[in-house]
């Protein structure tokens, strides 16, 4: 091979070496902002340790959801304030794409509600939150170049749904409060409304014959102008520092009728009431 046959060569291999540090800082830089932020979330949730699980809470609930709580939580639990967690799994960008392996880390608190999930694949980094009442997605190519970037009122609504959903890893949070109501559906069934800020908010729950909480729909924005019925789902729930939670998660819009999976989580990490970030 000639001098000049290896000049592109030598050219894409330039190429790549300098995608690939790209990316390297791209990462680097989007983890160090969300050590940052997750800190920061953490540390400025209400302490509500406190507050004490009593089974005598349950007395006015729908039948499904007491037997839920008796399931997952202990008499004399404390109340939870915020859960951290790792995973591993599967994500798709679009409805119809190839499935492609994703991790993340995710932080929520109970109280006031918020959340921040990171989520990483070999070509993006994505991030969705809801802090401070305001929602808000933002995906990077190679963690660098913003190709994504959503908020607003629509995103603030679907952000609080996206925490109101996964809050089964929270557990306490969802016990009746001033913001939590829960309404009684049928055996296996039940509707929880969450209100907050003057907006309130409303999933269809459903547990299974093992009394736990299975799965939560809702519309939501898909997009700005989109919306949606969604359907998270969990399984394989085990009992970690005492309080029993799903080991997976899947997430999916329903499009003419239909499921269509686009997540599948599995949790690999969990710990609760810490204040520092992973």
């Amino acid at each position: 091979m000639s001098m000049n046959d290896k000049k592109p060569w030598l050219l894409a291999s330039g190429v790549l070496v300098a995608a690939a540090a790209g990316f390297g800082v791209g990462r680097a830089l989007v983890g160090r902002q969300l050590r940052q932020d997750a800190r920061r979330l953490l540390r400025t949730s209400t302490d509500v340790t406190s507050s004490i699980y009593r089974e005598t809470q349950l007395a006015d609930l729908p039948a499904p959801v007491q037997r839920y709580f008796r399931h997952v939580l202990h008499e004399g639990q404390p109340y939870l304030r915020s859960v951290r967690l790792r995973h591993t799994g599967q994500f798709k960008t679009s409805l119809d794409g190839d499935w492609g392996a994703i991790s993340g880390q995710e932080y929520i608190i109970a109280d006031p509600p918020a959340f921040i999930w990171q989520g990483t694949t070999s070509l993006f980094s994505a991030r969705d939150e809801y802090v401070a009442g305001r929602g808000q997605l933002l995906v990077r190519l190679f963690g660098l170049v913003p190709i994504v970037y959503g908020r607003g009122p629509r995103y603030d609504q679907a952000e609080l749904l996206r925490w109101l959903g996964e809050i089964a890893w929270l557990p306490t949070a969802l016990l009746p409060s001033e913001r939590v109501s829960w309404t009684a559906q049928d055996e296996y069934s039940a509707t929880l409304t969450f209100t907050y800020q003057r907006q309130a908010i409303s999933y269809l729950v459903r547990f299974n014959e093992r009394n736990e909480l299975v799965q939560c729909e809702a519309e939501r924005y898909q997009s700005d102008t989109v919306r949606l019925p969604w359907v998270g789902r969990f399984a394989e729930y085990q009992t970690i520092h005492g309080v029993r939670v799903p080991t997976q998660a899947e997430a999916s819009w329903i499009v003419d009728g239909q499921p269509r999976p686009y997540a599948k989580f599995q949790l690999q990490e969990l710990d609760y009431n810490s204040m520092d970030s992973y």
